[in-house]
């Protein structure tokens, strides 16, 4: 995230940080290569203060591009796999630079490379574009890692808001998603009381509470 008492969420794409985004970057491996993690969120960062977003966004879409090319090459070599996350400017983080999953393929095809993927919030997609089935569909090739919460209130996918995740949960599965669902939310109680929702799931599905197939017991 950078020097975050500074006000910076993320350097990846921050003009005038490349060396410290590479330190961090290298960092971050080494925590990840520790506990077994195989993917990590390659921040975009904000745009710097003072300046206005279309005037820098040249600069930054180069430095962006310049320091995931190096992301790649340096995962490559620990067989990882490094993620974009589009965050909202609406009501998130007004300055983040990468906004939309249009974006983020858009750099993705720039950059090209086959290890640096999609982390697609849906959170954020909804606020940003809304039609996530479509959008799903379509970007469904670079979805590196999925993230979920309600909008708006960014609780669990049961709370009140405008999601359909039973839906949203059945599409993924129908396009063959095989990887992991973050549940990237504010529980609203305690952790396991915000759980209940995916045990209602799993009942609905016919499934056991530890998710396994309740006509296999």
């Amino acid at each position: 995230p950078g020097d975050q008492d500074a006000g910076e969420l993320g350097l990846a794409a921050v003009p005038g940080r490349q060396a410290a985004f590479r330190q961090a970057l290298e960092a971050a491996v080494r925590y990840a290569r520790a506990v077994g993690c195989p993917r990590i969120h390659v921040m975009a960062g904000r745009v710097p203060l003072g300046t206005d977003r279309a005037a820098v966004a040249g600069e930054m879409e180069t430095t962006f591009i310049e320091n995931l090319r190096y992301t790649a090459d340096l995962l490559s070599q620990e067989d990882m796999i490094g993620l974009l996350e589009p965050i909202n400017n609406r009501i998130t983080d007004p300055r983040y630079y990468l906004n939309t999953p249009h974006h983020a393929a858009a750099i993705l095809e720039k950059v090209g490379r086959p290890n640096l993927k999609l982390q697609l919030d849906l959170f954020h997609c909804q606020i940003m574009d809304g039609n996530l089935s479509r959008n799903l569909e379509t970007y469904f090739p670079l979805i590196g890692h999925i993230q979920i919460a309600q909008v708006p209130g960014r609780h669990e996918p049961d709370s009140p808001g405008e999601l359909n995740f039973p839906y949203l949960f059945g599409l993924l599965e129908s396009l063959g998603y095989t990887g992991y669902v973050g549940c990237e939310y504010a529980p609203k109680g305690d952790t396991l009381e915000g759980l209940g929702w995916l045990r209602s799931y799993w009942e609905s599905r016919g499934l056991q509470h530890d998710g396994t197939n309740k006509a296999a017991k």
